[in-house]
């Protein structure tokens, strides 16, 4: 299996991605290892509360250079409203227009990865009311329509009925749709169909932490078994078939590596669909 997915804006995304937050100081240092290892997609958010945006740009610009160039990475990061905002750090002016915070924030997003485009902006989550997510998409699709941005996601999306709404009322459509996958959500089947059905990339976060029944389950370790692999791997590999793309964000070497080493190995068909059952 190719370890890249095309999105519906034609963009080439990594089908496992680094996620970066809650690194703090140690943020520029591990996104350095992860790409060292193998790693082409790294997401961030312009959020000072949970993410360290110029430590993820300073780890991208360690990497760059010999072989590898910015063109060979997919960076995703997000723009988050002011609610998910710690009021102390806030990245852009609060009281400005909503269309000018994701100006702001983009501009800022720039300036801290080092980069002169983004490869997807992500709406962190649904704003308040749809008349206020649209006008923050409204803005983003601009800094498409600009040539700043490649394509455009959601996350934290978790009803089916506001993601149809937006997507509907979108001129540039979502490419990507990042979700917490777990059981409390009934696993976005939903949303996941929805996505099949629009070419939209599902990414999932959280996807080991909030799963340790699954990951126990038989079916999983019977697999890890036969294949000699780790359950993590398993649930990753299962997901990656299914054209689901996880994000990991492992600080361990050996952990980065055997998260790469999922396209070593192949489900079968009956293995994905006893997999299925679990999700």
């Amino acid at each position: 299996m190719d370890t890249f997915i095309t999105s519906p804006a034609n963009v080439r995304v990594p089908r496992i991605i680094y996620g970066t937050a809650w690194k703090k100081s140690e943020t520029a240092r591990l996104v350095g290892k992860a790409i060292r290892q193998g790693f082409r997609g790294i997401d961030t958010a312009c959020q000072p509360k949970h993410y360290d945006e110029p430590g993820v740009g300073a780890g991208v610009a360690l990497s760059l250079g010999g072989a590898l160039d910015r063109a060979d990475l997919y960076l995703q990061t997000k723009f988050t409203s002011v609610s998910g905002q710690d009021p102390k750090t806030v990245p852009y002016d609060p009281n400005s227009p909503l269309a000018e915070q994701v100006a702001q924030s983009f501009a800022a997003s720039l300036r801290n990865l080092q980069t002169a485009y983004l490869d997807c902006l992500v709406l962190h989550s649904p704003l308040a009311s749809p008349k206020q997510t649209l006008e923050v998409w409204r803005a983003m699709e601009s800094l498409v329509s600009g040539g700043g941005v490649r394509q455009l996601g959601i996350s934290n999306c978790y009803d089916l009925e506001e993601l149809k709404a937006l997507s509907d009322a979108a001129l540039v459509k979502p490419s990507v749709v990042q979700n917490r996958l777990y059981a409390e959500t009934g696993y976005d089947r939903e949303i996941r169909a929805f996505c099949r059905d629009r070419r939209i990339i599902y990414q999932s976060f959280w996807t080991l932490s909030a799963n340790p029944d699954v990951l126990s389950h038989g079916t999983v370790t019977g697999l890890a078994s036969k294949y000699g692999r780790t359950a993590a791997q398993i649930l990753f590999r299962h997901l990656t078939q299914r054209g689901v793309v996880p994000l990991t964000g492992t600080r361990s070497e050996a952990h980065m590596r055997e998260d790469l080493a999922i396209f070593d190995f192949e489900l079968e068909a009956r293995e994905l669909d006893a997999m299925d059952a679990l999700l």
